[in-house]
């Protein structure tokens, strides 16, 4: 069924492509009317992710850090996975950078800049380091859950869990309450997750029935500059993969496929997060560290996002022809490396960050309306490479903790048996 599965995706993209054109270059008068109609399918898929993304994170969050026992060892693996993070964000920006002035795709930009004083719309103002600290504590966990704040979700389950860990005489009736609600996740999980390739469909389909793929032409050398940097990033990571993990990774990226191609073609990498949580608990990671990075990752450790920040904003400084020393450069990396970690709550976050980080350095904000009308098909790229990011740090982390066990293979509604300890949340049930 998992086979299967991959291949509906796989045919789901392309029946969207060619969908898509047919409307866009058949349909010239209604392509919006259809692109607008058929997108409906996406969103009600993307609706239904996020109506499971807040029970799911809280449930298998608590469950995991009640069991592990002395807050030292919360304390160890925060440490170590904010470690990796910090690292793989510096990475994922350098690279950019020296990607985007070893191509020097905006050096000849053919097409014709916006003005200088033209307005990107971007909520700007919407970000600082000021509100990120603020937006970090839940004035109330019920408007967290309500609002999706993963960030805020995992403050309160972090604090709540070792809560109950301080007294678990009294936590015991609450913890196997938290858990029954996990597997009854999880099994709504495996519900929705049966509407993906539709969904998939939908939003190729939408995408290319509104823009057309001739738009891509248009930022041709930025485009491919952008996704031949992506590829290199992806190098770099399953090398760092098989180096620290060793040859079993490679079973890891056939399992993370699923979500790498849902991810993709929605263009959305927190449509991903139940298949990445199920692939990583089949690999064997322990729920203890999945359920407790991969959340923090969706906030800390977007690394497809980090390297189109600076090879974004170096793109729109040599279509200026503004002249960006080192120095310039490098302070600019430093900061994008402190704002993109502020991006939880905002819409279009790389956007914002991008917008914001080149007020400072005197860059022409009205350069972002080159690319946003292709910032979809970036997107798409940036996803997936989030979610290659996540699976690694993950992974890494628990091989780091010694509890990366055994891979396990799921059948029909099948939980992971593995290492778990008495009432500890499963994990993800897979749905084939």
């Amino acid at each position: 069924m998992s086979n299967r599965f991959t291949q509906y995706i796989l045919a789901a993209m392309v029946l969207g492509i060619i969908m898509g054109s047919a409307i866009y270059n058949f349909l010239p008068d209604t392509r919006a009317d259809w692109a607008s109609s058929i997108n409906l399918i996406a969103m009600m898929f993307l609706r239904l992710i996020k109506m499971i993304i807040a029970p799911l994170v809280f449930a298998t969050l608590v469950g995991g850090i009640a069991h592990m026992g002395s807050g030292s060892k919360l304390g160890r693996i925060f440490a170590k996975t904010m470690g990796w993070f910090i690292s793989a964000s510096f990475v994922s920006l350098l690279l950019g950078l020296v990607m985007v002035n070893l191509l020097q795709p905006g050096a000849n930009f053919p097409g014709t800049l916006p003005q200088a004083g033209q307005s990107t719309g971007l909520p700007v103002s919407a970000f600082s380091i000021e509100k990120f600290l603020t937006h970090l504590i839940p004035t109330s966990i019920a408007d967290a859950m309500a609002q999706n704040e993963i960030l805020q979700i995992v403050i309160f389950a972090v604090f709540f869990s070792v809560a109950m860990g301080s007294m678990p005489e009294r936590s015991k009736p609450i913890l196997a309450m938290i858990d029954d609600v996990g597997h009854i996740m999880l099994k709504v999980t495996s519900y929705v997750m049966l509407f993906a390739p539709l969904a998939v469909w939908a939003a190729i389909t939408a995408t290319v029935a509104k823009n057309g793929l001739l738009v891509l032409w248009k930022l041709v050398v930025f485009m491919g500059g952008f996704y031949l940097s992506l590829a290199i990033l992806w190098t770099i990571l399953v090398i760092v993969g098989f180096i620290v993990i060793g040859p079993r990774y490679g079973h890891l990226l056939k399992l993370v496929r699923e979500p790498l191609m849902i991810a993709f073609s929605t263009a959305s990498s927190e449509a991903a997060y139940p298949k990445t949580l199920e692939a990583l608990n089949r690999f064997g990671a322990s729920s203890r560290i999945s359920s407790f990075v991969l959340p923090l990752g969706y906030s800390f450790n977007l690394d497809g996002t980090m390297m189109y920040c600076t090879f974004a904003a170096v793109f729109i400084a040599q279509s200026y022809h503004i002249d960006m020393p080192l120095g310039t450069q490098l302070a600019m990396l430093a900061t994008l490396m402190i704002t993109s970690k502020g991006v939880a709550g905002v819409p279009r976050a790389s956007l914002v960050v991008i917008a914001s980080t080149l007020a400072q350095f005197n860059i022409p904000e009205a350069g972002l309306l080159m690319i946003m009308g292709i910032d979809t098909f970036l997107d798409m790229g940036r996803s997936a490479t989030n979610v290659i990011g996540n699976t690694l740090a993950t992974s890494v982390v628990a091989k780091w903790e010694g509890e990366l066990g055994p891979e396990h293979e799921l059948g029909p509604g099948d939980v992971v048996p593995g290492d778990m300890v008495p009432g500890e949340v499963p994990a993800m049930a897979g749905h084939g």
